[in-house]
């Protein structure tokens, strides 16, 4: 029976990749983008029963409304980001407040919009990123608001059961649009697997926390094992 799933921020890298895998199997798929002319091209890109939404998760107040013709959902994947570097030295105001408002505010109003129309065994996957775990120069806000993400799925795991919520933190993936013209040398050598992870194995880890039933109130990172290195 096919699935209908939203990927809040699917227009692009990881979110795309997630969207393009539901979409394959037939389910049902919304992806987002901040403009509507990108969610509609990401979403004719992608095929199948696929269709594009504009949404800005920075304009916390406009999420509501965004989300008006969304119908029951079985899965919803939130990736999207406003990530930017941010010194102490340097610290930029507005930078952090984007950064934040999207990661804390913005993710938990898109769940509590949709709250009322995930159907039975819903699940939900947030993402978040090992910096939260393995800070760097400039990685400020990435850090704070990444870990904060943890609390975010915690809090909604109580307060949206039995919908299940879940965490995703992945490391370096190798062949995803932020980092494939990257040199990936240093951060491999210090990774134990000897490789970044890819994007096929971001999209599965996704699918396993969305569709195992006892997975639930977890972080899961995926990063080679990066974090203990």
């Amino acid at each position: 029976m096919a699935s209908s799933v939203l990927v809040v921020g699917g227009s692009g890298g990881l979110g795309r990749e997630i969207a393009r895998y539901y979409a394959g199997r037939g389910d049902s798929v919304v992806v987002t983008s901040r403009s509507t002319e990108r969610a509609e091209a990401a979403a004719a890109e992608i095929g199948g029963n696929t269709r594009g939404l504009a949404i800005d998760l920075a304009d916390p107040e406009t999420i509501e409304k965004a989300l008006a013709d969304i119908g029951e959902l079985d899965h919803l994947v939130i990736t999207a980001i406003e990530q930017y570097g941010n010194t102490v030295k340097d610290f930029s105001i507005a930078d952090a407040v984007k950064a934040s408002t999207v990661k804390l505010v913005g993710y938990t109003e898109v769940a509590r919009v949709l709250h009322e129309r995930f159907r039975p065994g819903a699940s939900i996957v947030l993402f978040g990123g090992l910096g939260k775990l393995r800070p760097y120069p400039g990685s400020t806000m990435i850090t704070a608001t990444n870990g904060a993400v943890s609390g975010v799925m915690r809090t909604l795991a109580v307060e949206l059961a039995p919908v299940r919520v879940n965490a995703l933190h992945p490391g370096v993936v190798g062949d995803s649009p932020t980092w494939a013209d990257r040199d990936q040398t240093l951060l491999v050598s210090r990774t134990p697997t000897g490789r970044a992870a890819t994007m096929a194995e971001v999209v599965d880890a996704t699918d396993f926390l969305l569709r195992n039933g006892a997975a639930n109130a977890i972080d899961l990172h995926l990063d080679g094992g990066a974090r203990v290195a």
